[in-house]
């Protein structure tokens, strides 16, 4: 079996440091060191980044530690990444504009912020009984001293599905949503008391009333829009005649190599961003790198 490749299959080199973090004072003492690294973003989820806009902007903290706001990210060979929401001067692009051009300790540095700024942006408030709690364990949790519950940060696990039928075609589709021109892969959430298998067949059902045989599980990637973990896979079509409902996919079909290549280059069809695992997965049945090929 080949993998498809880049999938986010190697560990992470950005330590978050679980077991020190809950002791506010090591916290603190990071943010006074000499080499400790400050990533900004702004409310609408834009990074400070380089002028060319190829890597982050980080700088050292030059104000005073404030636990309420500045998150620590994890250490990287000793050095502490810190992170904070604030106004902004100079160049600034969201992950999605720029994901694909980092190296992958900037990525997961990138998607690490813009994810837990997302979650304390959108869950100041307990969600038991509606007190504002406190900001705790270096920013990775939230504390309601009114009910005693401790928050942590949510994610909603998606599955993303490329599915090949008998004769190695691709199923693109195009959600309503979406500009007239762009193609993907198929996508839902998980719903309560599913596996992410059992969410595949619904989704793929639900979307396209196709039905599938063999799954192959491929690889993951956080997507903080706003707190998604997308889990990927390959999937073998029992059956290929395609409906859709009109509302939520307006547009379905199966595409040779040849048909997608010739479109593309058309421009008659776009594909999602390079920094997608939807891009990811269609590149590798492009390549034939995936479990069927």
């Amino acid at each position: 079996m080949t993998v498809p490749r880049g999938l986010w299959t190697a560990a992470s080199q950005l330590d978050r440091s679980d077991e020190h973090r809950g002791n506010a004072e090591w916290v603190k003492g990071l943010w006074y060191a000499e080499d400790t690294r400050l990533v900004k973003m702004t409310a609408e989820g834009q990074l400070a980044v380089t002028p060319d806009g190829g890597s982050l902007r980080s700088t050292t903290p030059f104000v005073e530690y404030d636990s309420q706001r500045h998150v620590l990210l994890g250490l990287v060979d000793d050095v502490a990444w810190f992170a904070v929401e604030a106004v902004l001067d100079g160049p600034v692009k969201s992950i999605r504009e720029i994901g694909a051009r980092l190296a992958p300790l900037e990525a997961d540095i990138a998607v690490t912020t813009t994810a837990i700024l997302n979650w304390h942006r959108g869950a100041p408030h307990c969600s038991a009984c509606g007190e504002l709690t406190e900001v705790t364990n270096g920013g990775f949790a939230r504390f309601c001293h009114h009910c005693r519950r401790e928050h942590f940060p949510r994610t909603d696990p998606a599955v993303i599905v490329a599915i090949c039928d008998d004769q190695d075609r691709l199923l693109l589709a195009r959600a309503a949503a979406w500009d007239d021109d762009r193609v993907s892969v198929l996508a839902g959430f998980v719903e309560a008391g599913e596996s992410f298998e059992h969410a595949v067949h619904r989704e793929i059902a639900e979307e396209s009333d196709l039905t599938l045989g063999e799954l192959q599980y491929v690889g993951s990637q956080p997507w903080p829009f706003p707190r998604s973990v997308m889990i990927g896979f390959f999937a073998r079509a029992v059956t290929t005649e395609i409906s859709i409902d009109g509302d939520e996919i307006v547009y379905a079909d199966w595409f040779t190599r040849e048909r997608l290549d010739a479109e593309l280059a058309a421009g008659t069809l776009s594909l999602p961003g390079e920094a997608s695992i939807a891009y990811r997965l269609v590149t590798s049945w492009r390549e034939r790198q995936h479990p069927f090929a």
